[in-house]
């Protein structure tokens, strides 16, 4: 097969589920001390959505990919492969993207991803690629995640940032292309950064450890994500011949505020791109943060089918990946 002829990957739709409560900072407040200014100045972010007990991970994945379905106008029986990007999935025996084939009524490849906050955008990756080479035809991308379930509501330094949500994308073969290659990689010796601690197997072990929960060094983060993600991010913008002058929107892993700013001051992007800033009332939803902030651009009016987008997604691993996509 010549590239001539190779098929063409493009989003053919994007849905999101966001979980009915919201919560602000001052009722977050209640547990931990801090304050609504003090979470606003460091993160940017106001509030956040938390799930209910009835609002799963399977659940809130398979409402996001049936609304990606709907935009797209395909009917499930079109799908051909399922690829959901998680790190909260307490379930790693019966994959979430299975769960969702199966409530699709689909007997198709289906597994689970885990690059923490670079989830989805590795996801869309593979998507594309596998596209490509002929293997699929139309690939529905998940990133869900229920961070809640993993975060020790009492600690200061990660109570407020993290949240729960989804977002889907529908991948499909196409005349021209619509999603560019993607560029990943890790920096594993610094993984350290940010972890689930104890163990489960520890905690299985004592009970009295305390149950896992997120750990972070949140200024390492910060430090690595500002100085290496304009690097990661120009790469995917050259990777498909255009200048970060081609680029309309910008929608980076929904980390913080500042450090979706120090990422902008590092590319010098032009004033007129559009930076998604869903953090501020969805806060940090690992691998569904991007198509969530990229939803709520187009629902807000901010950006418009067809335009061309920079995603990059980055965390704990220490990974990362971006690329140009355009807007479904």
């Amino acid at each position: 097969m010549t590239d001539g002829e190779r098929p063409k990957a493009r989003v053919l739709g994007l849905g999101v589920y966001r979980p009915r409560r919201s919560v602000d900072n001052d009722e977050l407040c209640e547990a931990i001390d801090s304050s609504d200014e003090w979470i606003r100045e460091r993160t940017g972010i106001a509030r956040r959505r938390w799930a209910d007990d009835d609002e799963s991970v399977d659940m809130m994945a398979l409402a996001a990919g049936r609304a990606a379905l709907a935009a797209s106008g395909l009917e499930a029986g079109d799908v051909g492969m399922v690829i959901v990007a998680s790190c909260t999935s307490v379930q790693p025996f019966w994959p979430v993207a299975s769960q969702v084939a199966g409530s699709l009524g689909l007997e198709v490849p289906a597994f689970d991803l885990n690059a923490t906050c670079a989830g989805f955008c590795y996801s869309l990756g593979l998507a594309r690629d596998l596209i490509g080479s002929g293997t699929a035809q139309t690939v529905l991308v998940i990133g869900v995640e229920r961070t809640t379930d993993v975060l020790d509501h009492t600690d200061r330094g990660t109570a407020f940032l993290f949240a729960d949500g989804a977002g889907a994308f529908v991948l499909g073969a196409g005349p021209t292309e619509g999603v560019g290659p993607v560029v990943w990689g890790s920096h594993g010796q610094k993984g350290g950064s940010l972890v689930l601690a104890p163990t489960w197997a520890e905690y299985r072990r004592d009970p009295g450890v305390g149950a896992p929960s997120v750990r972070m060094d949140g200024r390492r983060v910060f430090r690595w994500a500002a100085e290496e993600m304009p690097r990661v991010a120009q790469a995917a913008v050259d990777a498909v011949g255009l200048t970060l002058k081609d680029v309309q929107v910008f929608v980076p892993h929904q980390a913080n505020l500042r450090i979706t700013q120090a990422i902008v001051r590092g590319l010098d992007l032009p004033e007129s791109v559009v930076v998604a800033q869903d953090i501020v009332d969805s806060g940090n939803t690992s691998s569904a943060s991007i198509p969530l902030a990229l939803e709520r651009a187009l629902a807000d009016g901010q950006v418009h089918s067809g335009e061309v987008a920079l995603l990059v997604g980055f965390g704990g691993g220490l990974s990362f990946a971006a690329q140009v996509i355009t807007v479904p």
